[in-house]
C-alpha cells in the first residue's frame, strides 16, 4: 500500500476518533470496565415530575446515538490497529486489496466495493 495514502488514512482515522470522542463526552462516560464502552449519563431527578420526564425521554434518545458513535469508533479502533499490524487495507470477506478510493472516503472501510454490495 502506498504509504501518503496510509499516512493520510491514519491521520484522518486519529481526527475522526477524536471528534466522535469529544460529542461522545457531551452525554456520556467511558465504561472503566469494558474497553470501548461508553455510558449516557442517566438524568438527576430532584422532585419534579415533568422534568424528570423530560430528562428521561432526552436520555432514552440518546442511546442509539451512543450506540452509533461507539460503533464507529470500534471501526476506527480497528483500522487504526491494522494499519499497526500491517493488514490495513485488506477485505476482511474476499482478502483483496480495497481500493484506494474507497479507503480516502471512508478509511475504516472493512470490505471492499464488490464484497460490500
Amino acid at each position: 500500500m502506498d504509504k501518503k495514502l496510509l499516512q493520510a488514512s491514519k491521520e484522518k482515522l486519529e481526527k475522526e476518533k477524536a471528534a466522535l470522542e469529544k460529542q461522545l463526552r457531551t452525554f456520556a462516560d467511558q465504561d472503566p470496565n469494558v474497553k470501548g464502552d461508553w455510558d449516557s449519563r442517566f438524568p438527576k431527578f430532584d422532585g419534579n415530575l415533568e422534568e424528570a420526564a423530560n430528562e428521561v425521554e432526552e436520555y432514552t434518545s440518546r442511546l442509539p446515538v451512543e450506540f452509533s458513535l461507539e460503533t464507529r469508533l470500534k471501526d476506527i479502533a480497528l483500522a487504526l490497529e491494522k494499519i499497526e499490524k500491517g493488514r490495513y487495507g485488506k477485505c476482511e470477506k474476499c482478502g483483496k486489496d480495497i481500493e484506494e478510493k474507497r479507503l480516502e472516503i471512508m478509511p475504516a472501510a472493512r470490505l471492499c466495493m464488490k464484497c460490500q454490495k
